[in-house]
């Protein structure tokens, strides 16, 4: 029986906090985005601002993911 692979967490304890706290925001109806301050309306654009704030303030959460374009033969 081979031995069980130690997983590592994904994002740390502040990403999650800051996660948290934007869904707070969200249900409380005061999350704001952008430079304009437009309301969020859903769950998954509240995940986004969250840990996008979490990598500017350095803790540790995924890189955004980003296309990958084929190149042409």
């Amino acid at each position: 029986m081979p031995a069980a692979k130690k997983k590592t967490r994904k994002y740390s304890k502040g990403t999650q906090t800051e996660v948290k706290n934007e869904m707070h925001r969200l249900k409380k109806g005061t999350a704001k985005s952008g430079k304009g301050g437009a309301k969020v309306k859903s769950k998954k654009q509240a995940i986004a601002i969250a840990l996008s704030k979490a990598r500017k303030k350095g803790k540790k959460a995924p890189k955004k993911p980003t296309s990958k374009k084929k190149s042409p033969k």
